[in-house]
């Protein structure tokens, strides 16, 4: 096996692991959130089906004041971070918290991987 894919299949592992976190995220904590009339309205744009999930996990994973900067600035597209930890209990926080660093991870590691071995360096 060659170092490109024992190196790729570290964020790989971590990718399956946060596909399977987001699927728990969705249906544990966003689920409650689509139901809740306060925050239905409040969770970003959904660009496709499940986006609002990652514009959730993104605004309770971010530092608060970092979270509602973004707010500021992108007109609504993003979630509430205030109305959010405000429905939200310590284990959706930690569980968003756990599957967007998985997430991001993995899609980080990936592409610098793949950049690393376009440019040659594995050779």
């Amino acid at each position: 096996m060659s170092l490109v894919a024992i190196l790729s299949a570290i964020p790989a592992a971590a990718g399956f692991i946060a596909w399977i976190l987001f699927v728990i995220f969705g249906q544990v904590t966003v689920r409650k959130l689509r139901k809740n009339p306060e925050t239905k309205h409040e969770l970003g744009i959904e660009f496709v089906s499940g986006w609002d999930i990652l514009n959730v996990a993104q605004a309770l994973t971010l530092p608060k004041s970092v979270a509602q900067k973004i707010r500021r600035n992108s007109m609504g597209f993003e979630a509430d971070p205030d109305l959010l930890y405000k429905h939200t209990t310590v284990f959706d926080r930690v569980l968003a918290r756990v599957f967007y660093m998985l997430f991001a991870f993995s899609g980080f590691g990936l592409i610098v991987l793949g950049v690393l071995h376009w440019f040659g360096v594995f050779d």
